[in-house]
């Protein structure tokens, strides 16, 4: 969640990718969905899967999110592919982005684009951001609604990738993240 560097068109197996950005209103089976994928990273992963948590707008309570549910999975180390890459691609994901100079993010996704999972080493900074970010919505009504509204805002616009839209919403998630740190 901390701005990302400069990408490297490497970054993206496959290569940069043109979606529409569609922001819906929250929907009741999320976390249901949210759910299954947990049965299913941690059926492919066992004991290494050290923490596998709802993240992202979809995991918020009445947030308007895109219809993707998003998962941070906590494994010793994310760097370390051969230690659960190939369980979670026989498990139906597919590795989408390898960033080793950032936390060493991996991204993986279903073959139906519904299901973001990120991929960090356990203690990971980023891990503490999203989970925070992610409370802090789930508490403060005015955040929830400013993040909603800017959202709106920009899936109005064209974007040559998803990350071109995510990197917009910067500014207002790190101002979010500091109220939410300030009131801990």
């Amino acid at each position: 969640m901390s701005p990302m560097p400069s990408r490297d068109p490497r970054v993206f197996i496959g290569g940069p990718e043109k979606v529409s950005i569609v922001i819906v209103e929250s929907d009741p089976q999320w976390p249901r969905r949210f759910e299954i994928e947990r049965k299913k990273i941690v059926a492919a992963l066992a004991d290494r899967a050290l923490a596998v948590d709802h993240i992202g707008s979809t995991s918020v309570p009445g947030l308007a999110a895109k219809p993707i549910i998003d998962i941070c999975l906590t494994v010793a180390d994310s760097s370390d592919e051969a230690s659960y890459l190939g369980d979670l691609q026989a498990a139906g994901y597919e590795l989408r982005v390898r960033e080793p100079d950032f936390h060493e993010h991996r991204m993986l996704r279903t073959r139906a684009h519904d299901v973001h999972l990120h991929v960090f080493t356990q203690g990971s900074q980023e891990i503490t951001r999203y989970l925070t970010f992610r409370n802090w919505l789930r508490q403060n009504d005015a955040d929830r609604e400013l993040y909603a509204s800017t959202k709106r805002k920009l899936a109005q616009q064209d974007w040559p990738t998803m990350q071109h839209y995510a990197d917009e919403k910067t500014d207002v998630v790190e101002a979010i993240i500091r109220r939410a740190v300030a009131n801990e």
